[in-house]
């Protein structure tokens, strides 16, 4: 008897997405809610779970298809007489090619096709695949601590801690190099559709915004000195280390309540002022720049802001950020510094009116009494629609953010 996997429903208005990758393939088991493919909306990916145990069975639709909410994608064979037949397929072996050619960690997987299901490419989750991708770790050398024993990420980064370095590694190299200097090859890759969505969004947002970028600086003295003295002491009371974002986040939320219009939205000819603070902070995932939203941003102690703020970068580099965590957000922070960013203009994320970069932190010749002296300095931007946004309120905006950072009891006292 076989079951129809269809595509569950994605979210608010969201009606389609493209089928990123089979997570599982004809004639393998598949256990109760184990992921068999995972889907690419305009934010996110989604696993599709398996609603029986059982079969593989035949896929409906190829990765890159787009597909429908409520669209079948495969069906899962269940009963003895599923499992009996599974192991006929043999010709996967030799179907397999496109397993290792899929499979970039030169692990030799497709050496064998048979190994079992826990440490086969197709039997690891997203997050799995990953790590094994980044540690060049082979999954069939690594003993699963998870359900049914499935491996998982921590058991991949134990095993590629403990692997001793490769020296065989060296040999295939010289045969390689020529292949690579003797070249010019070229690579077509389709954009995934978190990176159109992106591309459609960043556009629209030039299109459709009067963007024009105010820049100041700060000098991160005060700060860098609380966070060292408290770093310890915060971490052992909270869980979480006290990082930048933590006072940024905590300091926009009150310059924001100061100046309501960069809080602001225009919607056709109105103006919509929200009397919370709803920051986006863009994290980066492996499919592209995602931004969750801290809710009540305003509300919360700079301790649940980094714990927040720590949540939401761990999931995005797993792929599991929920669409609802995407939606809405009253104002963005994107912090370009970690990537080492001295300065940039970032760009609107509509239909938000603002949008603050942070740039990393360099060492600068200022002049503070009169004295040339050598302080820790950030640039900060902020882009903002001037058509609900006069220069005057961008300025003042920053000033207040940059009084807060450079004297941070501004932020315990709500000055």
């Amino acid at each position: 008897m076989a079951t129809e996997v269809t595509v569950p429903v994605l979210g608010e208005s969201i009606t389609e997405a493209t089928l990123g990758e089979w997570l599982k393939q004809p004639g393998d088991p598949v256990a109760v809610d184990e992921p068999i493919a995972s889907l690419e909306t305009d934010k996110v990916s989604v696993e599709v779970p398996s609603p029986v145990a059982g079969v593989m069975g035949q896929h409906a639709v190829a990765v890159g298809d787009t597909v429908q909410v409520g669209a079948m994608l495969a069906t899962i064979d269940s009963g003895d007489g599923a499992a009996a037949s599974a192991p006929a397929p043999a010709p996967a072996a030799t179907a397999t090619p496109a397993a290792p050619a899929k499979d970039e960690s030169g692990a030799g997987y497709g050496d064998q096709p048979g190994a079992g299901t826990s440490d086969s490419p197709a039997a690891l989750s997203p997050s799995v695949r990953r790590a094994v991708l980044e540690h060049g770790v082979d999954p069939g050398t690594v003993k699963g601590t998870g359900r049914d024993g499935r491996i998982t990420k921590e058991d991949v980064t134990a095993a590629a801690s403990s692997k001793p370095a490769p020296a065989p590694a060296a040999a295939p190299a010289p045969s390689a190099a020529p292949a690579a200097a003797s070249g010019r090859g070229e690579e077509r890759v389709r954009m995934t559709r978190l990176r159109q969505t992106i591309a459609k969004r960043l556009k629209e947002a030039q299109n459709t915004a009067a963007m024009l970028t105010t820049f100041n600086d700060v000098d991160m003295t005060a700060v860098i000195e609380a966070r060292a003295k408290y770093k310890d002491l915060f971490e052992k009371k909270h869980g979480v280390r006290l990082g930048f974002m933590g006072f940024f986040v905590k300091a926009a939320t009150m310059a924001l309540r100061d100046i309501p219009s960069v809080n602001a939205s225009i919607d056709g000819d109105d103006i919509v002022y929200h009397d919370y603070a709803d920051i986006s902070v863009a994290v980066s995932s492996p499919g592209g720049l995602v931004v969750p939203v801290i809710r009540d941003a305003d509300q919360m102690s700079v301790a649940t802001i980094e714990k927040t703020i720590g949540d939401f970068g761990k999931r995005a580099k797993e792929g599991a950020l929920k669409m609802d965590e995407m939606k809405g957000g009253t104002f963005t922070i994107s912090n370009g510094g970690v990537f080492g960013s001295l300065m940039s203009t970032p760009i609107i994320n509509p239909p938000q009116s603002a949008v603050l970069g942070l740039h990393r932190i360099e060492e600068r010749p200022v002049v503070v009494n009169g004295q040339i002296v050598i302080r820790p300095m950030m640039y900060l931007a902020l882009s903002y629609d001037h058509r609900l946004i006069d220069g005057r309120e961008a300025v003042t905006f920053l000033v207040a953010l940059k009084n807060a950072i450079e004297d941070p009891t501004r932020i315990l006292i709500d000055l």
